[in-house]
């Protein structure tokens, strides 16, 4: 993380003002007062570089001493991690004494985040198990089939339980209540803060250029996103209301249980996709499009295509989590844009680290429902290793973000301290490798997220 928050800090915008401020190296000339920040900046950004390396080096001893308990492939990550730190730092001094024009753009910010990626490979590696645990015994699926799918006209199964919303005899409020309260669970709210505070921060992305953002233009991207998140989320749960009932964590919802009727719900979902299709229309043509396409992401081509049939599904449904930031892009532009779709690919990378640790909470659940996911086909090890590098991916691509914005300290800041914290929540999931710890690196990614995301909108509307 001392190497992430150097790449980080060097991708910000407020680092090419300290290099401007203090044009020598190794250290700044002149007094060093609280009056001229940029240069308490380039003084702090080389001390932390100071202090980084003397990590670096010492890891690299420590793993050197004890190279008979540590594998082959540990020790070379670490050694290139290890050569390609006074190569970063020789980069830097050139930057700065011969100005950007002296190196290729972007050589400075490259070799950093390769220096980031060789350490997490190396860590990654040494948290791999002697004896990793195997999938589940005669685990298969074949594609394109799903014995237990029942996606077919909805309600025509209807007859197996005759469907009911409340006890008649229970007074009108209480059954109104538990009406409301069932079909609000359609939606999935616990799925629209987080998706509407990515759409939140594609709008104020795309407010730092020309175009203006304006309350009409939040009001209808967001009641358009929580529209259509609920029509989605209604989908899913009319089309795996079969699987819903032999997993423990669904088989309360409301098809499952029969409180609500399908082709009710049905009515219910095509009435909230309807309206959100209108209410983006009132932005512009390619936000109801990018609205449609997300609907049918999410209500086809993830739980009817890739949940029941591969591995990959969470890797590839992460489409669909990503869509609002383009969304939120599109509605304040009109047009797809380079950060609109780098903050999407932050989301896209950021879905396997975050859902991967829900799986293995739920590993038993997935596999009685029918459902191939990663633990389930491949193993808690392997899963455990891919959320590490789909946390690091997702590290790497905030950096991104942030050399192709002009977003500053605070989103580096936090994108450094989230980012440590949900490290360590990973790391404690591989030594602990319990249910307990699973939750706790899934909240840390949530943490990760919504403080991002959060200081995403704060940068770009301070600018």
């Amino acid at each position: 993380m001392g190497a992430y928050l150097l790449v980080a800090a060097g991708a910000t915008a407020a680092v090419a003002d300290a290099a401007r401020a203090c044009s020598s190296w190794p250290v700044c000339r002149g007094p060093l007062t609280l009056a001229d920040p940029a240069l308490l900046i380039a003084w702090g950004h080389r001390v932390a570089a100071l202090l980084v390396g003397v990590l670096a080096l010492a890891t690299a001893v420590a793993a050197v001493r004890d190279r008979a308990a540590i594998r082959g492939r540990v020790l070379a990550a670490l050694a290139l991690g290890l050569v390609l730190f006074p190569v970063q730092v020789a980069i830097g001094a050139v930057v700065v004494t011969g100005g950007a024009a002296a190196l290729p753009t972007g050589a400075h910010l490259f070799v950093g985040m390769v220096l980031f990626t060789a350490l997490i490979v190396a860590l990654a590696w040494q948290l791999e198990p002697e004896a990793p645990d195997t999938p589940e015994e005669g685990w298969a699926v074949e594609p394109g089939v799903d014995a237990d799918d029942d996606s077919g006209t909805p309600g025509e199964n209807e007859a197996v339980a005759e469907p009911t919303t409340a006890p008649s005899d229970l007074p009108l409020r209480t059954r109104v209540t538990a009406t409301v309260s069932a079909y609000f669970r359609l939606t999935k709210p616990r799925l629209m803060w987080l998706l509407c505070l990515v759409a939140a921060a594609g709008m104020a992305l795309a407010s730092t250029g020309a175009p203006e953002l304006t309350v009409r233009t939040v009001v209808l991207t967001l009641g358009g996103g929580v529209l259509a998140i609920g029509a989605s989320g209604t989908f899913n749960h009319v089309l795996e209301r079969e699987k819903d009932k032999k997993m423990d964590r669904t088989s309360d919802r409301p098809i499952a249980t029969h409180q609500i009727p399908v082709r009710r719900a049905v009515a219910f979902g095509l009435t909230l996709a309807a309206a959100s299709l209108v209410v983006f229309a009132q932005l512009n043509a390619l936000a109801a499009a990018l609205g449609l396409s997300a609907i049918l992401f999410y209500s086809v081509v993830y739980t009817l295509v890739l949940k029941p049939n591969t591995v990959q599904n969470t890797v590839i449904g992460g489409f669909a989590g990503a869509l609002p930031a383009l969304i939120g892009w599109a509605a304040v532009t009109g047009e797809f844009g380079l950060a609109g779709a780098a903050l999407a690919g932050v989301i896209f990378l950021w879905t396997p680290a975050h859902f991967y640790n829900l799986a293995l909470a739920y590993k038993d659940d997935y596999a009685k429902g029918g459902f191939p996911m990663m633990p389930v086909v491949r193993g808690e090890a392997v899963t455990r290793k891919h959320i590490l590098y789909y946390l690091a991916a997702t590290l790497l691509a905030a950096v991104a973000l942030a050399e192709l914005t002009t977003l500053g300290w605070v989103y580096a800041a936090t994108t450094c301290l989230f980012g440590g914290v949900f490290l360590w929540a990973v790391l404690r999931l591989h030594r602990e490798r319990t249910e307990s710890a699973a939750f706790r690196a899934f909240h840390a990614s949530n943490a990760y997220l919504g403080t991002l995301l959060i200081a995403i909108v704060v940068d770009a509307l301070a600018i």
